[in-house]
């Protein structure tokens, strides 16, 4: 028999091992996925999830059952990769002042990312909030107001950000195109 998610997450913020870990394997792959989409890295997407799963023991004492847990999830993912943004903008500051040694090793350690396909390059050149949209709506398949609700933001404004995300990727592959 088959446990809801939800029910799962109660009983895993009350310290049940065996359902944390039946929550966390069944929602594993959607969690990966979605870090993916989000960073368009692999090492990255690891990275991402390897914070989340260490983190959601303590985050599910505040999941509350108001919202689809994984809706709440793609939330805690969401939040975890601006954290991730931030951190990383804070060290490229700093980088920046310690030298050309060290600029010359961050440039290298970027150049030696996996190449993704076209979709997920073309991602990443998105402003970060149209990015993690499109990201939790393509796959996951989530509705304009369940998108909203994770992110924090009205129906409306996740259908503006889907219809500019569009037309710049539009553009970007016309514009592949002729070159």
């Amino acid at each position: 028999m088959e446990t809801s998610n939800e029910a799962l997450a109660k009983a895993a913020s009350d310290g049940d091992r065996a359902a944390f870990s039946q929550l966390l394997c069944s929602n594993y792959d959607r969690l990966f996925g979605l870090a993916f989409r989000l960073t368009g890295s692999r090492a990255e997407a690891e990275d991402l999830t390897q914070d989340v799963c260490l983190a959601l023991p303590d985050k599910l004492k505040g999941f509350e059952g108001t919202a689809r847990f994984t809706t709440w999830l793609y939330r805690v993912v969401v939040n975890a990769a601006h954290d991730r943004r931030r951190r990383q903008a804070t060290y490229a500051r700093a980088a920046s002042n310690w030298g050309e040694v060290e600029v010359a090793r961050f440039a290298e350690n970027a150049d030696q990312k996996e190449a993704t396909d076209w979709l997920n390059t073309a991602m990443s050149r998105l402003n970060p909030d149209l990015r993690d949209t499109l990201a939790l709506i393509i796959d996951d398949e989530l509705t304009h107001a369940e998108a909203g609700e994770v992110l924090g933001i009205s129906e409306g404004t996740v259908s503006w950000r889907l219809s500019k995300a569009r037309k710049t990727l539009r553009a970007l592959h016309e514009t592949e195109q002729q070159i």
